[in-house]
């Protein structure tokens, strides 16, 4: 098992800046990637930004050049910068962790999520 806790989450104005960071523990050997998903409400959940173990990155069109995530070669913290916030960033924000399973498969595991509220 994988354990998630994120935090950074808060309120901000519209142009700030936030900083969320997602702490993982448990059987963190062959995780595969670490992420960053999102949900307002009433829209269903979506990729935000990932981090594979090779250092591959991929962002969401439209968080490209705002957002920056980053990890630690250890797989124990995922980190995801979060520039100039638009309004529309508001949701929560869900820490996601991939492991390679020993059956071949791929087993996901979500953090409790953190709210990022972003005020016009």
């Amino acid at each position: 098992q994988v354990q998630l806790v994120e935090s950074g989450g808060g309120l901000v104005q519209a142009g700030g800046s936030l900083r969320l960071s997602c702490a993982a523990s448990g059987t963190i050997s062959r995780i595969n990637s670490m992420g960053w998903y999102r949900q307002a409400p009433g829209k269903q959940r979506e990729l935000v930004a990932t981090i594979t173990s090779g250092g591959t990155t991929i962002y969401a069109d439209s968080v490209k050049g705002r957002f920056t995530i980053s990890g630690d070669s250890a797989k124990t913290m995922v980190y995801l910068q979060m520039n100039s916030l638009k309004p529309e960033d508001t949701a929560v924000y869900y820490c996601n962790a991939i492991r390679d399973t020993i059956y071949n498969t791929r087993q996901p595991y979500w953090g409790q999520g953190t709210q990022v509220t972003v005020s016009s």
